[in-house]
């Protein structure tokens, strides 16, 4: 895996949304394998499933990449995803940092396995179950 092949994957990520789905063929095998706090994806066809939902579900995802580190075949990628869903937040932007980790084989990614706080991203931002994880986070931090 060389420089190129990541900044083909973050170029890709960076600019990704519901009309070009067909970019993540460029940078996933046809096995892959996709992990995430709330998920696993086997296969490039239900990747697509994947991020077509996601997409669908959500008014815009941005990812800005904050750091890099690559070696052999694997990478580690540090991001903020900026996120505005519907329901969540009243619509208003939300920031949740996380890493990937990406296993390549040749210049495709057979293995992708993300890693974030899925509070940060989802729980409290959900009315009533939002107010109880910020009482419960005030209490256990003093």
């Amino acid at each position: 895996m060389d420089k190129v092949t990541l900044d083909r994957f973050i170029e890709i990520y960076q600019s990704l949304n519901k009309n070009n789905l067909q970019l993540l063929d460029d940078i996933y095998h046809p096995s892959i394998q996709f992990i995430d706090p709330l998920h696993t994806v086997n296969g490039l066809e239900s990747l697509h499933h994947y991020f077509e939902n996601l997409y669908a579900n959500v008014l815009s995802c941005q990812f800005s990449i904050k750091d890099t580190e690559s070696s052999d075949n694997k990478a580690f990628i540090y991001w903020t995803m900026h996120y505005r869903h519907p329901k969540l937040n009243n619509g208003k932007s939300i920031a949740v940092e996380g890493h990937s980790r990406l296993v390549f084989e040749g210049d495709k990614i057979v293995h992708h396995q993300d890693y974030f706080d899925v509070g940060a991203l989802l729980y409290r931002h959900i009315p009533l179950l939002g107010t109880a994880i910020r009482y419960i986070d005030k209490r256990t931090s003093t």
